[in-house]
């Protein structure tokens, strides 16, 4: 595993997104913490469309950054959608790792800019859970 793959992963210098995301609901997620402008699905849903926007930014499949993009939509408000977009994250996770393997210099660059933006929000989504006091169990770090 390279550094830009660890990066994108989690495991070293960052807290696992797979980590982050154990055990969490709909329910603890759309919950406010005072003080808080957003919610951990709010947070979580901008890494998704972020997250998409830059990968297909970084394989080819966009050339410039979708024009317009709401980088903060509504979050899901079933359980159902918020399955999905764990699912989403995850999915995407695996791709920007594949991605980061041998990436062309455009990918590289996408790609640790999307590492960067990831880990700012990874670090929300790790403070807003031990907040809501939904912290995986065992894990104390």
């Amino acid at each position: 595993m390279n550094l830009l793959q660890a990066s994108l992963a989690g495991g070293s210098a960052f807290r696992e997104p797979s980590q982050l995301l154990d055990g969490l609901t709909l329910a603890v997620a759309s919950r406010a913490v005072p003080g808080v402008p957003y919610t951990l699905a709010d947070v979580l849903t901008h890494l998704a469309v972020t997250g998409r926007a830059s990968l297909d930014l970084a394989s080819g499949g966009r050339q410039t950054w979708p024009e317009g993009l709401d980088v903060w939509p509504d979050p899901p408000t079933t359980e159902e959608g918020f399955r999905r977009l764990v699912d989403d994250l995850t999915l995407g996770l695996a791709e920007a790792q594949v991605l980061a393997g041998d990436p062309s210099s455009r990918a590289r660059d996408v790609l640790t800019d999307l590492a960067a933006h990831n880990a700012y929000h990874w670090g929300q989504v790790a403070l807003l859970r031990r907040l809501l006091g939904d912290w995986p169990e065992g894990d104390e770090a």
